[in-house]
């Protein structure tokens, strides 16, 4: 591994700076081995690879990294205990060992979570401690911990909110918990110090192809500056997520659609809800899916859905039949049963799951696996899979280019290569612990003005100078980008992230060198997204 890497565990030197990255592809007729398009979790996991490789690759997200699916996670690394219900054994295998991978090689991001099932009948109890038990002899080598049965007063020990009428006790087992839209920052600042290039806000527009009519390129826009760039590459990789049937059609126009959304939500509570670490796990719901319940930076996501859509949305809005799913399923074990007015924040996102071929055809049972499509031009495109299995999902589609010969073939290396920001060990009671080995730098920043040491709001620790740092060195561009993805407080507190919005806005201007016209338009468009997390009572 590169000296770059141990050099950032000690002092910060390195920088993901966009202009610098723009730079890069501005040089003259060089010809990339890769062009990445698209930015989420599979994009970012293409990326990363290709450059650990040694290849010379370049990635373009349209948006911000992670901007869509990837930022809207349930937040675990799982192997799919649901998956396993339905006899899919490979799929949790497959899963269960790259949850492994993925706690080794960003620890200070994944952690150990424990789960309680807590069940009503003692077939219950006998049924998923069985199944749980093959689900940790799968994991073997690559485990969290051990599953076991508890009686019903450790169930109301770990989760003091939960029905007692009934209850005959449950199963506790692990799995991990993790901060997704943080790893894809890393994962960008991975692929750039093993001398790739990651840019955002950068759309392709068009493929290009050579006189034999295979592709050759991409032509991009600048969203910023309206400039046009023009990228040649033995590669093309498509990873647009939900939007993968829009970078087909311009490798060919009469491209039919190949992906289906299904729209997950998830609804934001207070910990009162849980009362402790653990997380909750209902097996089975009306609907045959399960539910968690999960603590995540000091409140409870709780969800999801599985509703499939006509069209993408980069935006999507929760359908009220789906909060009231939630909440219904929720009050069937919480006490008291959350209501409407509990709701501190929703926030949909969309999956990219192979379209049906018969009408009504569920969500639930649209293939979760991945696929790798080669088109008749050589367009690559992955789909499919979820946040557990992006690295593997990477090597297979790195190792697909080189079995079709159009790059020469490097051995994959990312097993066990460690994300940016390494740490083991963090002190997860200090939300800086999600900064990993840039925590001391972040906070030598803040020593540099006495406004970056103030917290953006009096209710919660995210500062102006970690607004100032995901300015500098993590490519934010908007304000989307720091109160989303940057700091979580959208996802977090919507109506905080609301109030806090003009002054964050005024201090990444000064940062950027920019009017107070941009701050104005960046408020107005933050507004429009954030009334998006918002449920009126």
């Amino acid at each position: 591994m590169r000296f770059s890497y141990y050099r950032n565990c000690f002092f910060y030197l390195f920088t993901m700076k966009r202009d610098e990255q723009i730079k890069k592809i501005r040089e003259g007729n060089k010809v990339w081995d890769f062009v990445v398009i698209g930015g989420g979790a599979t994009g970012l996991g293409c990326a990363v690879d290709a450059a650990s490789r040694g290849y010379q690759v370049v990635l373009l997200e349209q948006d911000d990294f992670a901007k869509c699916t990837s930022s809207r996670s349930t937040k675990l690394v799982h192997g799919g205990v649901r998956y396993l219900q339905k006899g899919d054994v490979m799929l949790v295998l497959e899963a269960l060992h790259e949850r492994g991978r993925m706690k080794a090689n960003a620890p200070h991001l994944v952690k150990n979570q424990s789960f309680v099932i807590a069940n009503y009948t003692w077939w219950d109890n006998f049924l998923y401690f069985c199944g749980l038990t093959f689900y940790d002899m799968l994991s073997w080598g690559f485990g969290y911990g051990h599953s076991l049965f508890i009686r019903k007063k450790s169930v109301l020990n770990r989760l003091p909110a939960i029905k007692q009428q009934g209850l005959k006790g449950g199963i506790v087992y692990h799995d991990g918990q993790f901060d997704d839209s943080r790893m894809a920052i890393n994962l960008a600042e991975t692929c750039i110090e093993h001398g790739g290039v990651a840019i955002n806000h950068m759309k392709v527009v068009d493929i290009l192809h050579n006189a034999q009519g295979k592709i050759c390129g991409v032509r991009a826009v600048d969203k910023e500056t309206g400039d046009n760039y023009e990228l040649h590459a033995k590669t093309v990789i498509n990873a647009a997520g939900i939007f993968v049937d829009e970078v087909m059609k311009l490798d060919s126009a009469g491209h039919k659609p190949m992906v289906k959304p299904s729209q997950g939500v998830h609804l934001v509570l207070d910990m009162k809800f849980l009362q402790g670490n653990d997380a909750l796990m209902v097996p089975k719901t009306s609907d045959g899916r399960v539910l968690f319940a999960v603590p995540w930076h000091n409140r409870v996501v709780v969800g999801t859905t599985d509703v499939l859509r006509d069209h993408p949305e980069s935006e999507p809005r929760a359908l009220e039949e789906e909060i009231d799913f939630i909440l219904k399923t929720a009050g069937l074990y919480m006490v008291p049963a959350p209501t409407r007015k509990d709701i501190i924040g929703v926030f949909a996102g969309q999956r990219p799951l192979a379209a049906p071929k018969k009408e009504g055809k569920s969500a639930k049972e649209i293939s979760r696996s991945h696929k790798i499509i080669v088109s008749d031009n050589d367009l690559i495109t992955i789909t499919g899979g979820k946040w557990t299995s992006y690295r593997l999902m990477a090597e297979d589609t790195i190792d697909k280019a080189i079995a079709m010969k159009l790059v020469e073939k490097r051995k994959c290396v990312t097993k066990y290569l460690k994300i940016h920001g390494w740490r083991p060990n963090p002190d997860l009671t200090n939300h800086y612990y999600i900064y990993g080995s840039d925590e001391v730098a972040l906070h030598q920043l803040e020593q540099e003005n006495e406004l970056y040491q103030e917290k953006i709001s009096p209710d919660y620790g995210y500062t102006y100078g970690e607004v100032v740092w995901a300015v500098r060195h993590e490519m934010a561009r908007t304000l989307d980008d720091v109160l989303a993805r940057r700091v979580r407080l959208l996802f977090i507190d919507a109506r905080e992230a609301l109030k806090v919005a003009p002054m964050v806005a005024k201090v990444m201007a000064s940062e950027l060198g920019l009017p107070d016209s941009w701050i104005n338009e960046q408020v107005a468009e933050f507004t429009a997204i954030a009334t998006n997390y918002i449920v009126e009572e």
